[in-house]
């Protein structure tokens, strides 16, 4: 199973970001031909957006939140070799609306409304009163079976960066995780993308123990 964890520096993540889409040609998400200069404008803006909203927020490890959202965009780019501006927009800013008060609309205004569909699919959605936190999540987890394929991308991108340093969280967190990922989210990556496919059956192998 192989980690991406090599984007975390965005400058120079940008450049080799700019080095892959150049020299990329038709992009495989169906995109047509590649555009690299704009779509390397286009993802460095989403990066300055998502790093305003985020601020000083951390992952569960303590990391920076921007180390998440620049390991979900290098999945897609140097793992899936999806190449669409809009789907790598939207992996940096699937967090943005379910996680600082930023709204669909700040994110259709700035991006356009393709990402803020995709955004708004990976969302869950906020907890309302009387309502349980887990089964909102399960209910959106099941949801997803419905998202289009662009989306099921992001989602697994964002997933993959979660799962594959699975170790250092604690061990209760990590079977769930484990669980609920088995459950719902690889039948969506057999659904949406072989490579995907691949990769998160490599991992449940390397994570078996888990099981």
């Amino acid at each position: 199973m192989e980690i991406y964890v090599g984007w975390h520096d965005w400058e120079r993540a940008r450049g080799e970001l700019g080095e892959v889409v150049a020299g990329a040609g038709a992009g495989t998400a169906g995109a047509g031909t590649v555009d690299g200069a704009g779509t390397v404008e286009r993802v460095d803006g989403a990066v300055e957006f998502a790093r305003e909203w985020h601020g000083e927020q951390k992952r569960p490890t303590g990391a920076p939140y921007l180390d998440h959202l620049l390991e979900a965009l290098e999945i897609l780019v140097r793992g899936a070799r999806i190449y669409d501006a809009d789907i790598l927009c939207a992996a940096v800013l699937h967090d943005v609306v379910e996680d600082t008060p930023c709204t669909l609309a700040d994110v259709r205004l700035r991006f356009g409304s393709r990402v803020a569909e995709l955004v708004g699919w990976v969302t869950i959605p906020e907890t309302e009163p009387g309502e349980d936190k887990a089964t909102v999540k399960e209910s959106y987890l099941r949801h997803l079976a419905q998202a289009p394929r662009d989306a099921l991308r992001v989602k697994l991108a964002d997933r993959a960066s979660n799962v594959q340093t699975l170790r250092n969280l604690n061990p209760d967190k990590q079977r769930t995780y484990y669980a609920q990922t088995v459950t719902y989210i690889m039948p969506l990556a057999q659904k949406a993308d072989p490579w995907f496919s691949q990769w998160f059956a490599a991992w449940q192998a390397d994570f078996a123990d888990l099981g």
